[in-house]
């Protein structure tokens, strides 16, 4: 697959869009849509364009609106959007920024200066993504980070209510891993902790969310499960760390499960909930998995 970033190009004349796509065609993947409602399929499609070049007059929904609607979107409202369009007026290019659009380029366009404009916004993007990924990653395992967790789980918490849709939540601790750091120190350490986040990562769905939470405590978020599929998922993460023996350790994890319920007004109830099972699992001689109850 090319790494070459994705810009979509929306159009409803084909000579349009073949001549933007004749200036941007050496630098970038291009998508195209005809249409309004083309665009906002193809926005939210894999893999999400990196930009828009987005004309104003189309036959099904205008540009203004399909901006609109994009910068309403959590997926889609990252995406820069620049106008192309006949339309001269300052008005038009006031308004069109007012809408959230980065640019706004009149036609007839010139190819030097739409590959600038395009290359400037694309690279703005990629260092924002690149920003926001640090503030949002643990930077040891790549997983989220206990501020990401905390922000996702109050909106997944709101749309379980919404929608009457099981949450359940996996809190997990490394036993015993200060000796492993007093033992074979903490480089040894991270490489554990790394090889642990990992399986994470490799257990969870689409849907779950991993995070370090702290330390050697981590956490996994599962959409759409019931306790009784938690407690599954955490016992068969429980037995793969059992085999994992990273750097030729041998370590096991306590976990806590706890799924959402509507007397869990804010995520720190659903997580205490959850850190008492785990307590109870390193009581009871840890390497195992406690199910908080309601």
């Amino acid at each position: 697959m090319s790494d070459k970033p994705i810009v979509l190009i929306v159009d409803d004349i084909p000579s349009n869009i073949k001549v933007l796509a004749n200036c941007l065609k050496d630098h970038y993947q291009i998508k195209v849509a005809t249409g309004g409602s083309d665009c906002l399929r193809l926005a939210v499609s894999d893999p999400i364009p990196d930009l828009i070049l987005l004309d104003i007059e189309m036959p099904d929904i205008g540009g203004y609106e399909v901006c609109q609607t994009l910068q309403s979107q959590p997926n889609t409202q990252d995406i820069p959007i620049i106008f192309v369009t006949a339309r001269d007026e300052d008005s038009n290019e006031e308004k069109g920024l007012q809408m959230g659009a980065v640019d706004y380029i009149t036609k007839p366009v010139r190819p030097s200066i739409v590959l600038a404009r395009v290359n400037t916004h694309v690279t703005l993007k990629r260092q924002r993504d690149t920003l926001k990924a640090i503030a949002l990653k643990d930077q040891l395992t790549d997983l989220y980070n206990r501020y990401y967790l905390l922000e996702a789980a109050e909106q997944r918490m709101a749309n379980a209510i919404r929608h009457e849709d099981p949450m359940s939540l996996l809190l997990m601790d490394i036993d015993h891993f200060k000796q492993v750091n007093d033992q074979h120190g903490h480089l040894i350490g991270d490489d554990v902790l790394k090889s642990l986040a990992l399986l994470l990562t490799e257990n969870c769905r689409k849907e779950d969310i991993a995070a370090r939470f702290g330390g050697e405590e981590f956490v996994i978020l599962l959409g759409h499960c019931d306790q009784v599929f938690a407690a599954q998922k955490a016992e068969s993460i429980r037995r793969e760390v059992e085999q994992l023996n990273p750097k030729g350790l041998s370590i096991t994890v306590s976990i806590g499960v706890a799924q959402f319920s509507i007397n869990d007004e804010t995520i720190e109830r659903l997580l205490d909930r959850a850190d008492r099972a785990l307590y109870q699992a390193k009581e009871q001689g840890r390497n195992r998995v406690i199910v908080a109850e309601y």
